[in-house]
């Protein structure tokens, strides 16, 4: 009988994906579909609004040769759904997996060895939900988890509170900026040119449309030196000062004195970061007077994944506590006398008239903060400085490596932690010589032309992290040496 039931006779499946795939175009306006409630006229309409002609126009950047305008492998009449997914995993297998290459590409997402204790966990049933706690009585597993994520986080930062994270650290600064000008009733931020440019590109969209925000960008800074500058530039007027440390260069900054002169005319200091790794071995935020520290914890945990989901960190002081975005988890006691932990302080739109919010951020990147939690437990305080020890190490020996055997480039850091920036002989593009590595099978970093419009065309952003073997090393030395000869 089983034999019988179990012997195929007929294709047969229980939904057709190509039918599914073939039915979207993407130069269809008036395609339908049961789960896309968009006509025809309220696309043209949307894309009128935006300036567009197409659909096709919104993938513009995807170079043309890989893109695929139809699914010219699918049988339209009948398919089964293992033989759809053999048919994707064989187009999904052309893709080049670079993160096998030697790898030294940083500027705001690092490649990080991840323990297995990492997925093991946050896949378990209690912890794998999208789902905000709010209900303490079912909740107490999840919420002590984030007790203990911001409980990290004001630690590594030196701060006294930290939010139960953000979406990332570009939203994470943003806010910063918002609630620096909430807490002094000042309009006057002074963003750094050290600063990450798509962060400040975030900060200029949170703030461009509001009337109670004004920002001054500092000119780009990749030499590092101006910090004299931002301390002549605060007077009384200055809602807060916004720097990166380590900048996006990669150069360290003592900002005491910064900190002191913003703090001279009440005005608050907000330090970024993009690499939370280096607060095991560089002096916190909190240790150098800083009011705010907000950043990407993307290091611990969570893998690069084209850009995310990432973590954004947020951390502050008990006197800013109430005027911090996001949400944060309390301790207290049950109705037993026994220690409990409840969302508190959740002054975001949702919960109050949006006018008198704090944030209009609804959420929070939960499952990705439980994964840095138990990252950063496992290594523990110890194992944290170890390893940015041993980050700041294989980056100097890079460095040292460059400088010493490729004549006429030029390392622009004095200090740095696990990236630096090299300046390139003349005549030579960052992003041309990027594109000769990848063929010889490098991943040689950042070309920086491409983020300032043209501008730093000869300065490559280089990380190294404890990923990075000897062997590496010396061969993205040898390629790089062969493409500036």
């Amino acid at each position: 009988m089983l034999s019988t039931i179990c012997k195929p006779k007929s294709k047969f499946t229980f939904f057709n994906y190509s039918r599914f795939f073939s039915g979207i175009k993407t130069d269809d306006l008036d395609y339908s579909h049961r789960y896309l409630p968009q006509t025809g006229k309220s696309r043209r309409e949307m894309l009128k609004e935006i300036g567009l002609d197409n659909i096709k126009d919104l993938f513009s950047d995807i170079p043309k040769k890989v893109l695929i305008d139809k699914f010219d492998k699918f049988d339209h009449d009948k398919m089964t759904e293992e033989e759809v997914f053999n048919t994707v995993n064989n187009i999904l297998n052309k893709n080049l997996d670079i993160t096998n290459f030697p790898f030294f590409l940083g500027g705001g997402v690092y490649k990080h060895n991840i323990p297995s204790t990492v997925d093991y966990l946050t896949q378990r049933g209690e912890f794998l939900t999208a789902y905000t706690p709010y209900q303490p009585e079912v909740s107490q597993g999840t919420l002590t988890a984030i007790f203990e994520f911001q409980t990290q986080v004001a630690r590594i930062t030196g701060m006294q509170v930290s939010n139960a994270s953000m979406y990332d650290g570009s939203t994470a600064l943003g806010e910063a900026v918002l609630m620096a000008c909430r807490s002094t009733r000042r309009k006057k931020v002074i963003v750094g040119g050290g600063v990450h440019p798509q962060y400040i590109q975030v900060i200029d969209s949170v703030t461009k449309f509001s009337k109670k925000v004004e920002c001054e960008y500092m000119p780009v800074d990749p030499n590092g030196v101006e910090i004299e500058k931002l301390i002549q530039s605060v007077d009384k007027t200055t809602a807060c000062v916004v720097v990166q440390n380590p900048t996006f260069f990669g150069h360290i900054h003592d900002l005491e004195r910064l900190a002191a002169a913003c703090h001279k005319h009440k005005a608050l200091l907000v330090v970024g970061f993009t690499e939370a790794l280096s607060l095991g071995a560089v002096k916190s935020m909190g240790e150098m007077g800083a009011d705010i520290a907000a950043g990407e914890g993307q290091s611990f945990g969570i893998p690069m994944s084209f850009g995310g989901p990432h973590l954004g960190l947020f951390a502050t002081s008990k006197k800013l506590m109430r005027t911090m975005p996001g949400r944060l988890v309390g301790e207290t006691k049950d109705m037993d006398g026994k220690r409990a932990f409840v969302l508190t302080l959740g002054a975001r739109e949702q919960h109050i008239r949006r006018d008198k919010a704090t944030s209009n951020i609804c959420t929070s990147s939960g499952i990705c903060a439980i994964a840095f939690t138990i990252h950063l437990a496992s290594l523990g305080e110890t194992g944290f400085k170890e390893l940015a020890l041993l980050n700041h190490n294989k980056a100097c020996k890079l460095a040292e490596k460059i400088v010493n055997e490729i004549p006429n480039i030029k390392l622009i850091n004095d200090r740095f932690f696990n990236e630096f920036t090299l300046k390139l002989p003349y005549g030579y593009s960052s992003e041309q010589i990027t594109k000769k590595l990848l063929k010889e099978g490098v991943v040689a970093g950042l070309p920086l032309g491409k983020l300032y419009n043209g501008k730093l065309d000869d300065h490559l952003l280089v990380a190294c992290t404890e990923t990075n073997s000897e062997e590496d090393m010396d061969k993205y030395v040898s390629v790089l040496k062969k493409a500036l000869k």
